[in-house]
């Protein structure tokens, strides 16, 4: 059986992720502090849960030993950032870059021998439309997400030969933990501003990421799974 690897598997879109490939993969998923969570949706979905802090080389490292092998990894752990640029503190704006950039970088750049050792793999960067298209109150996410889009283009063109595709998913607003702070009022208004008319759901996250990931001559791109938004 094929193996996956999916951080931050204990949120809403990673629990979604868990499910979606559970069935055909050996999944392995991350989590940093919702122990209890984890192990519930490891036991769901016949999955594994491994705590790794992502800007940790050494849970890094030893995420890499547990999982011995790897054909999918998915890199959806992040963190968010709402407010005025003036008014985020440095360690703020260091904790965002370094979770959401850096740090799937990092457990990019542990994984990939696993799957150059195959001359096979596939690489799924989960980013944000913010990361497209910039987010007010939200900078130091948008420039976080926006590095992980131009990760993705590097990355597949240099993995391409070996095998190996990378791609992106830019979601839109989605309904999960993440936005909560946003009020009713707010996601609809967000709604309004989509071709489809409504906010996504993890599930679609988890579908497009399953495309991505059986599409065989796809690699480089930024799909996004906004519903229609522009901007």
């Amino acid at each position: 059986m094929k193996t996956a690897i999916i951080t931050g598997g204990s949120g809403a879109i990673g629990s979604a992720l868990v499910s979606e490939f559970s069935a055909d993969y050996r999944v392995i998923f991350t989590y940093l502090k919702n122990r209890e969570r984890a192990e519930k949706i490891a036991e769901i979905f016949g999955a594994e849960a491994v705590r790794c802090d992502q800007t940790d080389d050494v849970d890094i490292k030893r995420l890499t030993e547990l999982s011995g092998s790897c054909d999918l990894l998915i890199n959806n752990a992040g963190i968010g950032s709402v407010g005025l640029f003036t008014d985020i503190s440095y360690f703020e704006m260091h904790s965002v870059i370094n979770t959401d950039l850096l740090g799937a970088m990092s457990v990019t750049k542990s994984v990939l021998p696993l799957m150059m050792r195959k001359k096979s793999g596939c690489i799924i960067n989960i980013s944000s439309i913010w990361g497209v298209y910039g987010g007010s109150c939200e900078v130091a996410y948008s420039a976080a997400k926006a590095g992980i889009i131009g990760f993705t283009r590097a990355l597949s063109k240099e993995t391409g030969l070996s095998g190996i595709r990378v791609n992106c998913i830019a979601p839109g607003l989605i309904d999960s933990e993440m936005n909560d702070h946003l009020t009713v009022a707010e996601k609809a208004e967000f709604a309004e501003g989509t071709s489809l008319g409504r906010i996504g759901s993890p599930v679609d996250v988890a579908k497009a990421a399953r495309y991505l990931a059986e599409a065989e001559f796809v690699t480089g791109q930024i799909l996004g799974v906004d519903g229609g938004f522009w901007g």
